[in-house]
C-alpha cells in the first residue's frame, strides 16, 4: 500500500495521478475533505480507500500498520503562507510530520515529505539544499518555519539519509483549483484574462526590480511528480532536495506566457502590493538543482512557456480541468 497524505490536495492528487500512470492503484488517501471542493481532484483517480487525517494519526500513533506500507508520500499540510495560528502550524505541519516519519521508518517504508522553498526566507543565504547549511536559514513566515523545523529535527535525529524532504518552489498546474487565494498566478491569470482581457500584477516596491520583474522558480506539477516517482523507484537516495527548474523567471514572463497560450494580446496592469505582505515578500527565488542531478535524476524540466501552454490549453480551457490517468 502507498499512503498519500493530502491526497485530495494539489500536489497529493497529482501524485496519485502519477502513481496511477505507473500502474499503482493500491493507494490509501489521507486528507481532511470537510466542505472544500478538493474532492473533485479525486474523481478521475483510482485508489483503494480514504481515511480522515485524524483517524489516520490515531492509528499510526497507536503503533498499528494494517496496510503493509510500501511508501508514504506526505503532502498533507496547511500550505497558506498567510496562516497566523502558530500553534496550529506546529501541530499540523511539524508534529504530524514527525509522527509520520517515525511510522514510515519503523514500517521500513519509503518516506517522501513536502518541505518548502519558503524555508529560504528572503534568500540572503542562497538557495542551496545542502543539509550542512540549513541551520542558518530564517523563514519569513510561520508556514516556512513549520517546514524548517521538521528538516532541522530530521537532521538532529540522523534520519535524513533515510527519507526525501522536498523543497518545492513555485508549483503550478492542474488540480490547484480549490486553493483560493493560494492558486498560482497562471490559474488566476486565466480567469482574469478571460473575464476582462487583462492581468493584474504587483508593482515592485524595491528600486532594483522593475514592475513585474519579481522572479520565482516556477515549476510545473508534472515535473514535481516525475521527481517523486523517481524517488520512489530509488529508495537509497535520501536527504533534502530542491524541486524547481533551476531558472528564475519573472511574473511578467509568466503573464506573457499565459496570454500567448490563450492566444490573446498582452495587457498587464500593475497594482500596489498589500502592505500586510510587503515586508515579507520574496523578490527572487531560484532552486539549485545540482544535488538532485548528482543523485541521478536526469530528466529535463519543462520550459515555462511549454508548461503554461499545456496547463492552459489541455486543462484550464477544458470542461473538466482535472488530471486523468
Amino acid at each position: 500500500m502507498y499512503i498519500v497524505t493530502g491526497g485530495a490536495g494539489f500536489i497529493g492528487s497529482a501524485m496519485i495521478w502519477k502513481l496511477n500512470t505507473m500502474g499503482i492503484t493500491d493507494i490509501l488517501v489521507v486528507d481532511n475533505l470537510s466542505t472544500s471542493e478538493k474532492w473533485k481532484n479525486l474523481v478521475n483517480l483510482r485508489y483503494e480507500d480514504y481515511l480522515h487525517r485524524d483517524q489516520f494519526l490515531k492509528m499510526i500513533i497507536s503503533g498499528e500498520d494494517p496496510f503493509e506500507t510500501e511508501g508514504v508520500i506526505h503532502m498533507g499540510a496547511c500550505s497558506a503562507t498567510t496562516e497566523l495560528d502558530a500553534d496550529f502550524l506546529m501541530e499540523n505541519n511539524y508534529r504530524y510530520t514527525q509522527h509520520l516519519c517515525r511510522f514510515s521508518l519503523s514500517a521500513g517504508a519509503r518516506f517522501i515529505n513536502a518541505s518548502s522553498a519558503a524555508t529560504y526566507g528572503g534568500g540572503e543565504h542562497g538557495f542551496s539544499d545542502d543539509e550542512d547549511g540549513i541551520d542558518v536559514l530564517r523563514p519569513l513566515n510561520m508556514y516556512g518555519y513549520s517546514k524548517q523545523l521538521f528538516d532541522l529535527w530530521a537532521k538532529r535525529a540522523g534520519v535524513l539519509d533515510h527519507l526525501a524532504s522536498l523543497k518545492f518552489f513555485n508549483v503550478f498546474g492542474p488540480n490547484e483549483y480549490h486553493k483560493g487565494d493560494m492558486m498560482s498566478v497562471v490559474c488566476k491569470a486565466f480567469s482574469q484574462i478571460g473575464e476582462n482581457g487583462k492581468l493584474k500584477l504587483f508593482r515592485s516596491h524595491r528600486p532594483d526590480y522593475e514592475h513585474g520583474g519579481q522572479s520565482r522558480d516556477f515549476v510545473y506539477i508534472k515535473d514535481c511528480v516525475d521527481i517523486m516517482g523517481w524517488l520512489l523507484e530509488n529508495p537509497d537516495v535520501g536527504g533534502i532536495f530542491n524541486v524547481g527548474t533551476g531558472q528564475a523567471r519573472s511574473f511578467r514572463d509568466l503573464g506573457l506566457a499565459t496570454f500567448a497560450a490563450m492566444e490573446r494580446e498582452p495587457n498587464i496592469e500593475f497594482i500596489d502590493m498589500p502592505e500586510a505582505i510587503r515586508e515579507k515578500y520574496q523578490y527572487f527565488t531560484q532552486a539549485e538543482m545540482g544535488k538532485l542531478r548528482e543523485a541521478g535524476y536526469d530528466a529535463p524540466m519543462t520550459p515555462l512557456e511549454d508548461a503554461v501552454k499545456d496547463y492552459v490549453q489541455n486543462y484550464l480551457a477544458q470542461e473538466d480541468p482535472h488530471l486523468k490517468p
